[in-house]
């Protein structure tokens, strides 16, 4: 007990002063015993051990506290589950809500019933008499009478549901480090309890040095606010002749006047220097309001890792030779190769200002990567907050005072938007600052997410776009700022066959020039690659470089993919003459990436805008038949709407917004960025009729039977992220009620608590299986699956992980178990081998085939032992 108040003593001393006057406020106490407090109420979670059924665990405790007069009756030896013990031991003693935070420290919080009927019955009386001189010895220990900074503090008997949360997540990040025997060895370590206090202390601080927790800084210097606004981008890009966009002043000016925790939204064009503005914003809001870090979440992995490394030069340019901790934070962050590698265990020696910037080992731990001060990842990372899976109130602490950066939020549905908003809700009761982007925001999207924050419609001022809003302590204020002209894009339609496809950019690479393809589904993009292959054999030249770039790659692979997706096509390669990337959704977002020439399949206007802004996006020579931008968009033709269900579109994206983006757009043949960006995306996402030009048949598919299944399946998950979401508002007695106890995706057994709307998917991990003898190649050294593999083999296993959706694959192999070596591994118990015999896993008549160019393929064998594709997408595989 006295080990672990030790840490959260030591923990608070290192946070900035503004989450001390959060705590304080929240839990109404002075500054003065607020940190001491804390680390007494926290260091009581473990009071629930001093009981029958946990002391019985072990025969020589057993029998050591027989020896003092404590009997162990036999009805008591069941109730063994010490953290319900110590929510039902506490309760007479502290407020309810206390009890429960400092209970839950084992994952999830306990409901009233539940400590209710938890209650220990019929004790002897010698247990609470020995626990009462335990709990007065400890607090004598903690909070000395004589010491003034006992002066016993008043308890809240009611809590919010936001600092209860922080409570309970800050007693679960003391107990993982109090608990640890490397740190904090077993045994008495003083003669009195006092002294031991004060070597648990030092350890405590040892402890935090040896995790590479830091101590709180901020990253502008003292005085450093008043810094123009020029300066700090040139120092945040290296470029002395980097000069502040009209975005960037404008966000810089609302900021000025930022005296609380804000939500800043950022609406405008691709390549705007949105990224640059949120590194601004961080600096001038910790600066100001004292907030403790940095996470920037992201739509995909792929996102993630190349926003790592803009994050890293950002710190590496602000950190004033203090080592920083800067975590990657998604499903797949451990698969990541030399960028963590070679940051770990950083510590010293060599050039201290390039060492700054470390990557922990310990908090690339799962769940607690943000906790470390500065992040980089997923945003469902984040909005695992927000569900009721395991220590999502770890999750929560480490978020509190930050600043939360939200990049592309126009990129979801309902379900996950839904999720998005009550993440705001909890962030603002934290104390987080927010940073919305986004190059298309509907206009009913912006208003939720501002309704999230308590901002009443009837303030918000009405702005052209590109727009930049700041809400801040019951204002809002935005400024209308100016973009940068772009070359108008000439818009074009073909049909949605990939024969058509496949013979357009055969035919534009005779033209020289970087294009790029990207479809709707895997399964067209596999095909639309070997089609392409094939004409290539064709006279043009062999070493034409052609990508084929989606999610359905193992680990490694989809890693190299999207560093030679950069390396030929980002802001400083050195391209090719000719080249062609076919992708899916993957490289639509976020990505820095560069074309001569963008060929798309049909999707909601919004994302055809991304996929546009990958046109012309850099200054750089073009080739002649490519001098200016051009977006040819498979199915935007005017003479109809494409079936939608035969190329399974719709199943992606739902025909309604398909059929209005196609109306709309199939009229136009030229785009004025960014003066249409607003336009398009409020007139699709909007209630205005479509062109009387529209024939009888496609508008009725349009307004009647894809109106219907798009408003219904809006309401379906809507309702579906309300009754996922827990409320950052509610009373903690009933927070969580309806709330089930979830796993976060692909981990462990029972119901997923998702981020994402769709279907079940798994982890798996092809494996060539030939009798007994198991490979991860054909050709490579066979491993034992009933062993325990080492730390080689696995990070070998894991780089071959692919997560995959179709519901057949998913559910015959859920009901699988791991191999005997894999079952304890901490990273490999929650995946499942995919057996390939002959380079093949089957289920009926569907063969799962790893091909080394295409990634995993999908095909059914027909009844003469022929095999053809297995397309179009079904609805329930993920696109991309």
């Amino acid at each position: 007990m006295i080990d672990v108040a030790a840490v959260v003593e030591q923990i608070l001393q290192r946070e900035p002063p503004a989450t001390l006057r959060w705590a304080a406020q929240a839990f109404g106490m002075s500054a003065k015993p607020l940190v001491r407090c804390l680390a007494w109420l926290v260091g009581q979670h473990d009071i629930g051990k001093a009981t029958v059924g946990f002391q019985a665990k072990w025969p020589a405790g057993q029998q050591a506290d027989a020896h003092t007069g404590l009997s162990f009756p036999p009805r008591l030896r069941h109730a063994d589950r010490h953290d319900l013990s110590t929510a039902v031991l506490l309760a007479p003693t502290l407020p309810h809500v206390l009890a429960a935070a400092l209970a839950a420290h084992h994952g999830f919080h306990f409901a009233p019933k539940q400590i209710l009927d938890g209650r220990l019955v019929a004790e002897p009386p010698a247990w609470p008499e020995a626990r009462r001189q335990l709990l007065d010895a400890y607090r004598d220990t903690l909070m000395p009478p004589a010491d003034a900074v006992s002066e016993a503090p008043a308890l809240p008997e009611t809590l919010s549901l936001s600092a209860l949360n922080w409570l309970a997540g800050l007693t679960s990040v003391a107990d993982w480090i109090g608990s640890n025997t490397d740190w904090f060895p077993p045994g008495e370590r003083h003669d009195t309890l006092a002294g031991h206090h004060s070597c648990a202390l030092q350890l405590a601080e040892q402890a935090l040095d040896a995790i590479g927790w830091p101590q709180a800084s901020s990253l502008l210097q003292e005085g450093s606010p008043s810094v123009s606004t020029a300066d700090l981008l040139v120092r945040m890009t290296g470029s002395a002749n980097m000069s502040p966009r009209p975005l960037q002043e404008a966000a810089d000016v609302l900021l000025a006047e930022c005296s609380e925790p804000a939500l800043l939204i950022v609406e405008a064009p691709m390549g705007e220097g949105k990224t640059e503005l949120a590194f601004l914003a961080h600096l001038r809001l910790q600066a100001r309001l004292g907030h403790r870090g940095l996470y920037i979440g992201l739509p995909t992995q792929a996102t993630g890792n190349a926003m790592f490394d803009r994050v890293l030069l950002f710190l590496r340019a602000f950190n004033h030779d203090q080592p920083l901790d800067l975590q990657l934070a998604h499903g797949a962050a451990a698969l990541q190769d030399e960028r963590l590698i070679e940051l770990r265990g950083i510590h010293g020696g060599g050039n201290a200002r390039a060492d700054a910037v470390q990557c922990s080992v310990w908090f690339s731990q799962h769940r607690r990567a943000l906790l470390s001060p500065y992040g980089v990842g997923t945003i469902d990372q984040a909005l695992y907050a927000t569900l009721n899976v395991k220590h999502h109130f770890v999750r929560l602490w480490g978020l509190a005072n930050r600043v939360v950066v939200l990049d592309e939020v126009h990129a979801y549905d309902s379900y996950t938007g839904g999720l998005i908003e009550a993440l705001l809700r909890w962030l603002k009761a934290l104390g987080c600052s927010v940073i919305l982007m986004s190059a298309t925001l509907p206009a009913s999207r912006r208003r939720a997410l501002l309704s999230a924050w308590d901002v009443a419609e009837q303030n918000l001022p009405d702005l052209a776009y590109p727009r930049v809003l700041l809400a801040s302590a019951g204002h809002v204020n935005g400024r209308h700022c100016p973009s940068r002209p772009m070359a108008p894009i000439h818009l074009s339609g073909i049909t949605e066959s990939l024969d058509a496809i496949a013979e357009l950019a055969w035919q534009q690479l005779q033209h020289d020039g970087c294009i790029a393809v990207i479809v709707n589904t895997v399964d067209r993009a596999q095909q639309l690659y070997q089609q392409i292959k094939q004409r290539l054999r064709q006279p043009l030249d062999s070493d034409v470089p052609v990508l084929l770039f989606h999610a359905r790659f193992p680990a490694e692979q989809r890693t190299r993919g999207e560093r030679d997706v950069l390396r030929l096509f980002g802001k400083t390669a050195a391209r090719p003459r000719r080249a062609l990337l076919i992708a899916t959704q993957v490289a639509e977002q976020s990505l820095d990436i560069d074309f001569d020439l963008l060929i798309s399949d049909l999707a909601p206007v919004d994302l055809l805008l991304q996929r546009a802004g990958r046109l012309h996006r850099h200054e750089r020579e073009r080739p002649a038949a490519h001098a200016e931008p051009r977006l040819i968009v498979a199915g935007l033709l005017a003479q109809g709407l494409p079936d939608l269900k035969r190329t399974g579109w719709s199943a992606v994206y739902g025909a309604y917004l398909l059929g209005r983006t196609w109306a709309f757009a199939s009229r136009e043949s030229r785009w004025t960025l960014p003066q249409d960006i607003d336009r398009l995306v409020q007139t699709v996402y909007g209630d205005e009729a479509l062109p009387a030009s529209i024939d009888t048949t496609s508008r009725d598919t349009i307004e009647g039977e894809a109106w219907g299944e798009h408003l219904a399946e809006e309401q379906q998950m809507t309702q579906f992220a309300a009754n996922a979401a827990i409320d950052a508002a509610a009373e903690w007695q009933h927070a969580y009620a309806g709330k089930p106890h979830g796993r976060e995706a692909g981990e462990g057994l029972g119901a997923d608590n998702r981020t994402r709307f769709g279907a079940d998917s798994i982890s798996l991990i092809p494996v060539h299986v030939d009798g007994a003898v198991w490979r991860l190649h054909p050709d490579a050294e066979p491993f034992d699956p009933t062993t325990k593999p080492d730390a080689s083999l696995t990070r070998r296993l894991l780089g071959r992980q692919v997560k995959l959706s179709r519901k057949a694959v998913v559910k015959a192999l859920q009901a699988t178990e791991p191999p005997a070596g894999w079952a304890d591994h901490p990273w490999l118990r929650d995946v499942r081998p995919l057996p390939l015999q002959d380079g093949c896993w089957r289920h009926g008549a569907l063969c799962v085939r790893l091909d080394a160019e295409l990634g995993i393929v999908y095909s059914s064998e027909q009844p003469s032992g022929a095999v053809a594709p297995a397309h179009p997408t079904p609805p329930q595989e993920n696109p991309a």
